[in-house]
């Protein structure tokens, strides 16, 4: 150590006076680990701001270069849409004529659309065309006729849609599996086809169009079979003002109070009540049942039939064809049973099934 840090004198002159100090060999190594310590911090400390410098350096140019990139997307993009415009408005219209021409040839496939869509309740108010402005200049009316007929096309499918589903909510309503009644509509051009580009041939359009047509000309198609078996089915009241009492299912036979299968619904009502069809059919027997008294059974087709007993007499006769809320008798007392009333039964093949789910899917249906 005294090798290393020998003994050591330091003279300081200040003025006419010196002062002298002794730096001893463990003075000296004492100083030397405190500026070697000084020396390391230092050094550190520089090391880390550096280091850190150059990240936040490196960060913002990243950021810099990422949104750069970005803007650059935008823009290529901006103009890819524009050029895609500009060669579609070319490719399409190339000359006012050929616009025109694409436009009517829109509105007539439009037109064979919505011919569909006749006697539909609602259709035609919610498929009005909405005015096109005569001020505007030629071509901005053309491209607005344009626009009104993808806005036409777009409803004519949501509504056909919906007023489906509608349908088919009632279908459940009443027990029934909608998809064996639906795509039955009446047969149409726009739905023979199941390929887009010989549509758009036969229309003379664009094959975006026509497949937007097809789709709405097949959701159609859907509600129109739906609706058409809907008509046919025993969707309706047999009575109007009355009350419901007894209802499909075991209860206590009113006579021996023991519990027995009920197969129909009740209707309690005044004496000579008019009884109606609830759906459109043949009168397949009028006579008197065994507990039934009176009756009037209506085959309905597609296997639904139903039975109106307890009746005081009938209107109609076997054989007779006879329309939905038609008067085919008046309420009585005849037969099993203990007071004025209509006993009301549906059957489909073969089998009785709850009639109050056929009149509350009824219901649904008259409310949409």
């Amino acid at each position: 150590m005294e090798s290393i840090f020998p003994e050591r004198q330091l003279y300081i002159r200040s003025g006419t006076e010196t002062h002298g100090y002794v730096l001893s060999p463990g003075k000296q190594l004492v100083l030397m680990v405190l500026v070697s310590a000084l020396i390391t911090w230092l050094a550190i400390s520089t090391g880390f701001t550096l280091f850190f410098a150059a990240n936040h350096g490196a960060g913002s140019e990243n950021q810099m270069r990422m949104m750069k990139a970005q803007s650059e997307r935008w823009i290529a993009d901006r103009q890819a849409r524009l050029d895609m415009a500009t060669n579609q408005a070319t490719a399409n219209s190339g000359s006012l004529e050929q616009l025109a021409k694409t436009v009517e040839n829109r509105h007539q496939g439009l037109v064979t659309l919505l011919k569909d869509f006749k006697g539909v309740p609602g259709a035609m108010a919610a498929l009005a065309p909405t005015p096109i402005d005569d001020s505007l200049p030629p071509v901005e009316r053309i491209y607005s006729v344009r626009a009104e007929q993808e806005r036409m096309v777009a409803q004519a499918e949501v509504f056909a849609k919906t007023r489906a589903e509608k349908l088919r909510l009632a279908y459940r309503l009443a027990g029934l599996n909608p998809q064996a009644f639906a795509g039955s509509g009446t047969g149409s051009p726009l739905t023979s086809s199941k390929d887009n580009k010989v549509l758009a041939s036969f229309l003379g359009v664009d094959e975006d169009f026509a497949e937007r047509i097809r789709n709405a000309a097949m959701d159609l198609s859907d509600m129109r079979g739906l609706q058409n078996n809907a008509e046919r089915i025993p969707f309706g009241r047999p009575t109007v003002g009355t009350r419901e009492t007894s209802g499909f299912g075991v209860r206590f036979d009113p006579f021996n109070h023991r519990p027995k299968m009920h197969s129909g619904q009740d209707f309690s009502g005044a004496y000579l009540t008019p009884i109606y069809s609830t759906a459109p059919g043949i009168i397949s027997y009028v006579g008197v049942r065994t507990g039934y008294g009176n009756v009037v059974e209506i085959d309905h087709g597609n296997g639904f039939k139903t039975r109106y007993a307890h009746l005081a007499s009938a209107a109609v006769r076997s054989g007779q064809r006879v329309a939905v809320d038609q008067r085919i008798a008046s309420m009585g007392n005849t037969g099993r049973s203990t007071g004025t009333h209509l006993h009301y039964e549906v059957w489909q093949n073969g089998r009785p099934q709850n009639p109050a789910r056929f009149l509350k899917a009824g219901d649904y249906v008259q409310q949409n």
